[in-house]
């Protein structure tokens, strides 16, 4: 073997071994934690945004008139018998589609995660983003990456499925961006949108924001490059991405399998946290009980790892009305102003970006 080959040997061994700590910036990459259910259903007229599997926000902008559909985690998986994907469904398809229409998943990474990036200076590092996809509609399909605070920076680029209902991988990478306006503020807000478009009518494109980095001027800029509208103007359409993998480097290395399930629950605990599980209902062991005496004020309080920020809370209540929620980070009470018993069941918790 000559000194060449044993060098790019020993890198494989390096990187498949993953050393040098975690390298995937994106969280929940390979769909394995979905908190708040394995099915969310949207439509124009109702929940136009949500998640499911978690981090992966799924949403419809524009004045949609039909559409409506599911984004689930399912099992379909490129490379494993068991794996997980995201899957987005048509339902009721829109019948034309308009200029001010746009469909994308989006996961939004926080800014102190993406200090080691470097961006607004001459060292901004290149990142890769690596992802496997499927749908049953081919085409041209726009990637894209969004910066919000300071100067907001965009830039896209374009992927083509090629074949129909097939497992496909796709590599795109993406220069630093070295512009005075591009630093990423070193705080829990978001630095970057890491974006999948499905379809955006013609005012969502157009803006020059292929190729390069640029100042965000709008919509027109939001996903330049996309060129098929299909899957939302298709009844039964389908879309799924799965082993979502964003590290810095001009090279995709084999996707970052964490080393267990706790691990990516906890990540992803920091921004959402199913306290008593969601979606299984009023159960004896899915419930917070509180019994009220003497006609006193029930409560009922819980703990939990503190989160990105003071989060905001959901859940169902049988027996009694809740007159006070106070949520703070680390910990929630909820009260009963009445003499009534009261069970709260499918609490979560959540202060996503």
């Amino acid at each position: 073997m000559t000194k060449a080959a044993e060098l790019a040997k020993m890198g494989e061994v390096l990187t498949n071994s993953q050393i040098g700590g975690r390298r995937n910036i994106v969280i929940n990459g390979a769909m394995q934690v979905a908190q708040r259910g394995t099915s969310t259903t949207l439509a124009h007229d109702g929940t136009t945004d949500g998640y499911s599997p978690d981090r992966f926000r799924f949403t419809m902008g524009g004045t949609h008139e039909q559409l409506d559909g599911t984004v689930a985690q399912v099992a379909d998986h490129p490379t494993s018998a068991n794996g997980k994907s995201l899957k987005w469904t048509t339902g009721t398809a829109e019948s034309s589609y308009d200029a001010d229409e746009y469909v994308y998943i989006v996961q939004k990474i926080e800014a102190q995660n993406l200090q080691h990036l470097e961006y607004g200076n001459s060292n901004a590092k290149a990142i890769t983003i690596s992802f496997y996809v499927k749908s049953s509609i081919t085409g041209t399909y726009a990637f894209g990456l969004y910066k919000e605070d300071s100067t907001a920076r965009i830039f896209n680029k374009t992927y083509t499925i090629d074949s129909a209902n097939t497992w496909e991988k796709k590599t795109l990478t993406f220069v630093g961006d070295t512009d005075s306006g591009a630093g990423i503020v070193n705080d829990n807000g978001t630095g970057l949108y890491v974006s999948w478009h499905l379809s955006a009518g013609t005012n969502i494109k157009g803006g020059g924001s292929v190729g390069a980095w640029k100042n965000y001027s709008g919509l027109t800029d939001w996903a330049d490059g996309q060129a098929t509208n299909a899957i939302m103007t298709t009844a039964s359409a389908t879309f799924q991405i799965t082993e979502c993998q964003l590290e810095v480097g001009e090279q995709a290395t084999p996707f970052e399998h964490a080393s267990s399930f706790g691990e990516q629950l906890a990540l992803c605990h920091r921004y959402c946290n199913a306290l008593l599980e969601y979606g299984t209902g009023d159960t004896d062991n899915n419930r917070i009980y509180n019994a009220d005496y003497a006609n006193a004020n029930g409560m009922a309080r819980m703990g939990y790892p503190r989160m990105r920020a003071r989060p905001n809370s959901t859940y169902s209540i049988a027996n009694g009305t809740i007159s006070q929620d106070f949520s703070s980070n680390g910990l929630i009470q909820l009260f009963d102003s009445g003499d009534t018993n009261f069970y709260i069941y499918d609490l979560i918790v959540e202060k996503e970006l």
